[in-house]
């Protein structure tokens, strides 16, 4: 389990998700709907209620309990303005994780994703002991793809109709960030 926090930008910590952190979470992707829906599942509209948000995030802290998921949020003074997520932890002779990212509407370009994503990966190798981090995006999502290209990721290939996105199954550059070369 993932327990340190760090200070990613002047005004912003990312930390560990809390069951506290519901009620910005529900404002923060309502804020920023609009702005992600291209790149995201569709989602029904209590999703972005506290309530759909609180659900989220305890299925997120029993994966992160269970050494499955590490959970963060980007706090910028207690504003919910991201999440970070390391996913479908695999330790054993594959030691790898999904990485999963956004930021807020009103945060982007600022430098929060590729400071969150480094942050990440320092964490995924240096407290999950993990030996790969993966991410996927959409084909046409290239400011994600400069992100983990920023962030030492390097594409491996191309996932056809690997999630479906936006209301349709969507193709996937899929990227990989080998963290060391340590044995299990």
């Amino acid at each position: 389990m993932i327990r340190e926090s760090a200070r990613i930008a002047p005004d912003v910590v990312m930390r560990p998700a809390a069951l506290e952190d519901t009620d910005g979470l529900a404002r923060a992707r309502l804020r920023s709907r609009a702005h992600l829906e291209p790149w995201e599942p569709t989602r029904p509209e209590d999703y972005f209620t506290p309530q759909a948000q609180a659900a989220r995030l305890r299925a997120q802290l029993e994966e992160c309990e269970a050494g499955r998921a590490a959970p963060w949020v980007l706090d910028r003074e207690g504003d919910i303005v991201g999440t970070v997520t390391l996913s479908a932890i695999s330790l054993g002779p594959f030691r790898s994780g999904l990485l999963g990212y956004w930021i807020d509407v009103d945060h982007t370009g600022r430098g929060l994703a590729s400071a969150a994503v480094t942050r990440a990966c320092a964490s995924a190798d240096g407290e999950l002991g993990l030996h790969r981090v993966e991410a996927g995006t959409l084909l046409d999502n290239v400011p994600s793809q400069r992100v983990l290209a920023k962030c030492g990721f390097e594409e491996f290939g191309v996932a056809p109709d690997y999630l479906h996105i936006n209301g349709a199954w969507r193709d996937h550059r899929l990227f990989q960030r080998i963290l060391n070369d340590r044995r299990p």
